[in-house]
């Protein structure tokens, strides 16, 4: 079976506000890595998917495999312009659309998934509301104007299914519910940032890759996103330093709306994660 170019590509996705973005900045640093910020690619090969399934000539065509050259084609041309031979792609959606992507690329994927306490994620995007709002109005809060009046209707908001925060954290659970566990690497937000130079050896033994020497005192922010689309400022930037982020859901969700998420980091489970065999960056 064919395969997409001699290019290597993995993947970045997980949950908002779990240290993406200072993935991908933190892996430019090696010469041999391209990471994208939020990619264009997955909505791409969905659209020529549910294009091509809906077309006439090709519901009448015997020739069921043309849709998925057309996607191996979109991927090694979306990465054609890059020099890098290792490419990381980065996108909320890539866990729900695994099968799809290996088919495409005719090989076992691999994906780095960015997790964190989802009262902290919550937290975060409570605190970035804060700060916009006297001056813009987020593109959720037009459309759930009464429920942005409490702070239990904003968390409520945010975790929709059809939301940032509900919608990546179902993708991930759904992902590791079909039995993709091995091509799944958690990446907590806390072990990255108080132990970065041992997480990403992990992440360098889980890629196959061999290591490379980062500077995690001066991360220079060379992916960015134009974050006024999203609704916020400084929704993706990074401190040069990498260093501990001390939990404050406490402090900015208070205990009684926070209690609501509070069982669902499945991933801090030690029972849970020893039952589906989940791979997990180890504290050393």
């Amino acid at each position: 079976m064919s395969t997409v170019s001699e290019k290597k590509i993995h993947f970045i996705t997980g949950l908002p506000r779990s240290g993406s973005t200072l993935m991908c900045n933190i892996l430019s640093q090696n010469p041999k890595f391209y990471a994208s910020s939020t990619s264009a690619l997955m909505p791409l090969l969905l659209a020529i998917r549910d294009r091509w399934s809906n077309l006439s000539q090709s519901k009448a065509s015997e020739d069921h495999t043309l849709s998925i050259r057309l996607m191996r084609g979109m991927m090694n041309g979306f990465f054609s312009n890059v020099d890098n031979p290792v490419c990381f792609d980065k996108g909320r959606g890539w866990s729900r659309h695994i099968e799809m992507t290996e088919e495409v690329m005719g090989h076992k994927t691999k994906m780095i998934v960015m997790v964190r306490d989802i009262r902290d994620v919550l937290a975060s995007f409570e605190t970035l509301w804060r700060k916009n709002v006297g001056h813009r109005t987020i593109p959720q809060e037009r459309t759930e104007y009464e429920k942005f009046s409490t702070i239990e209707g904003r968390l409520s908001v945010f975790m929709d299914n059809k939301e940032v925060v509900g919608a990546s954290y179902n993708y991930i659970r759904d992902a590791v519910h079909r039995g993709f566990n091995d091509r799944l690497l958690f990446v907590d937000f806390d072990s990255l940032t108080r132990n970065p130079e041992n997480t990403m050896r992990q992440v360098y033994e889980f890629l196959g890759e061999e290591y490379y020497e980062h500077n995690f005192n001066n991360v220079e922010q060379v992916v960015t996103e134009k974050d006024e689309y999203y609704g916020f400022d400084d929704l993706h930037t990074i401190r040069p330093k990498v260093e501990p982020v001390e939990s404050r859901w406490r402090e900015v969700l208070g205990e009684k709306p926070a209690s609501l998420y509070s069982g669902l980091n499945f991933w801090n489970n030690p029972d849970i994660v020893a039952k589906l065999g989940l791979n997990i960056i180890k504290n050393k």
